[in-house]
């Protein structure tokens, strides 16, 4: 009789690790799916508006700055914006995102 029960648990045992990695890849897919996928189109909208930049385009920097696209350069992958009257600062192209602001509709 204990034979039978050693071989049950044996064959349970077995059993239970498979278990495990069906949970473990699905819980990968869950994260996949949840997390991953959106952060990654996320950035693509990014970029997609970063490689589409124009004059006139209201942005925010990487530091908070709000400001006007005055003129981008391409070969220095920058783009100056006027923070304020007068005032122009260059900045990396990659660190230029929508202003938010200026997306939303008006109530």
């Amino acid at each position: 009789m204990n034979t039978m029960v050693l071989a049950a648990q044996a064959a349970g045992a077995q059993g239970g690790g498979l278990g495990m990695l069906v949970m473990m890849v699905a819980i990968f897919v869950i994260m996949w799916l949840f997390m991953i996928r959106p952060q990654q189109k996320k950035q693509k909208e990014i970029r997609k508006f970063q490689n589409s930049l124009a004059e006139g385009a209201k942005v925010v920097t990487g530091g908070g700055i709000f400001g006007t696209v005055k003129r981008v350069d391409l070969t220095a992958n920058t783009v100056d914006v006027e923070i304020s009257r007068g005032v122009v600062v260059t900045v990396d192209k990659g660190y230029v995102f929508a202003d938010p602001s200026s997306q939303m509709p008006n109530a």
